[in-house]
């Protein structure tokens, strides 16, 4: 149970007891925990939704819930999405990862997330129940098995730092955990249409990991949260599109 507190200490800002500052490589360790922090935020999203949505408009609701959803993460995995963005436009490898490791925020980080939090609201304002429910169950535990996956398939981009340690900490039935805890989450939630999410979910953290880690020399904890974003908003705009179709 170590692991799950390491996890949820890292992953959210639900108070739990245990050391502020785990060593980074119990982070790696406690990666199969992950999609059980996913599940426990995607059962919270769905109150905050079904609350929200009996109270005001559908975007409003959006709006809320996608707010609630980002501070009980801390913002972690939008930080390294914002990191990622500036850091694309160095000139070379080392100035890429020099620029993500500067703390201050440039203009391609801030017009990202502002983009990609509008892309995220509106997707999920434009769903209806009971799927809205069902994808804002399932997309926080299939993006949350995605950081192992990355791990093991591209190289840490630096000797140093989250990724690094993460790297060395991951064992590989923690990818098989939650790779089979991502796909019983969406069938569960979403049927059929499930499988359908969690593979359009991880084509897009691979996607992201092979074009980042090819212009980085690898991946960072950087690279491994922007997965994790750009994954749930993958499955919401699977479920959109997929919603759309049958209209």
């Amino acid at each position: 149970m170590s692991g799950l507190l390491v996890a949820v200490r890292y992953l959210t800002i639900v108070p739990v007891p245990g050391p502020a500052h785990a060593p980074l490589e119990a982070l790696g360790r406690s990666a199969a925990w992950f999609p059980v922090v996913g599940l426990g935020l995607g059962l919270l999203l769905v109150l905050v939704d079904r609350l929200t949505s009996w109270m005001f408009s559908p975007l409003l609701a959006a709006l809320l819930t996608v707010t609630v959803w980002k501070l009980v993460t801390g913002g972690v995995h939008l930080d390294g999405l914002a990191d990622c963005l500036d850091g694309l436009v160095g000139r070379d490898a080392e100035h890429r990862l020099a620029i993500m490791r500067d703390s201050r925020i440039g203009a391609f980080g801030a017009i990202g997330l502002i983009l990609f939090l509008m892309l995220e609201i509106v997707a999920l304002a434009e769903l209806v129940p009971p799927v809205r429910g069902s994808a804002l169950f399932a997309a926080p535990v299939i993006a949350r098995a995605t950081p192992a996956l990355l791990a093991s398939l591209f190289r840490p981009a630096r000797a140093d730092g989250h990724g690094a340690a993460f790297h060395v900490g991951v064992r590989p039935s923690a990818i098989a955990i939650g790779l089979a805890a991502a796909l019983a989450a969406a069938v569960f939630a979403l049927g059929g249409l499930g499988v359908a999410t969690v593979a359009a979910g991880l084509v897009m953290a691979v996607a992201v990991g092979a074009f980042v880690a090819a212009r980085l020399g690898g991946v960072t904890g950087d690279v491994l949260g922007a997965a994790v974003e750009i994954t749930e908003v993958a499955v919401l705009l699977t479920v959109s599109a997929w919603t759309y179709a049958r209209v």
